[in-house]
């Protein structure tokens, strides 16, 4: 059967073999950019209450009408007192209009990749984004709640921690009964869940 093969190729012109090469080649390299972005892109998708959702727009307003403006006042303020070359005001306000564009970039990228949750078709079985859950350490019985959120609406004093967080992640997806083992940088935790709510 080998001898067949090897002689029915060896019977297709050598070109013929080569663009079918190169057509392969070529394809699967279009493929793996195409499965590349696509996962770049679910990777960076966040899921934001509605009034998340609105606080990440007025941010990006503040900056983009308000603070915006008024770098490129600064700029052009510096830029009026001579020469630039040792103008270190002027050099400093390009440093922050800078810092600013890059952080408006930033919030943009955020903005155009949320998505809004619709907290009445979440399933309360499991730890979702948004769900509030109570565990208990095992090592020493204590209680703690958490609400899983977005990353920009993360706040620790009020109980909101990152669902990329390495405590956000571990409870993900485990259901009341479950323990979750979670690596954080003193060692290992486990927590089990005890309660799954929305607010």
């Amino acid at each position: 059967l080998l001898l067949k093969i090897i002689s029915k190729v060896k019977s297709i012109p050598f070109n013929k073999i080569l663009y079918a090469s190169f057509k392969f080649i070529y394809l699967l390299i279009v493929y793996l950019i195409k499965y590349r972005n696509i996962i770049k892109i679910m990777s960076k998708v966040s899921y934001y209450t509605k009034e998340g959702f609105k606080k990440l727009k007025i941010e990006l307003n503040q900056l983009k009408d308000i603070e915006r403006p008024k770098a490129s006042q600064a700029i052009a303020e510096a830029r009026d007192k001579g020469d630039l070359s040792e103008n270190a005001e002027y050099d400093a306000a390009k440093e922050a209009q800078g810092l600013l564009e890059l952080k408006i970039s930033k919030l943009e990228e955020i903005v155009s990749n949320a998505r809004i949750i619709d907290e009445s078709k979440l399933d309360d079985s499991k730890v979702l984004v948004l769900s509030k859950v109570k565990v208990k350490k095992i090592d020493n019985g204590m209680i703690m709640s958490y609400t899983l959120v977005a990353q920009k609406e993360a706040d620790l004093k009020s109980g909101k921690i990152s669902v990329e967080s390495p405590i956000g992640k571990g409870l993900l997806g485990k259901k009341v009964g479950e323990i979750a083992e979670i690596q954080v940088p003193n060692g290992k935790i486990e927590l089990e869940i005890i309660e799954i709510s929305r607010d």
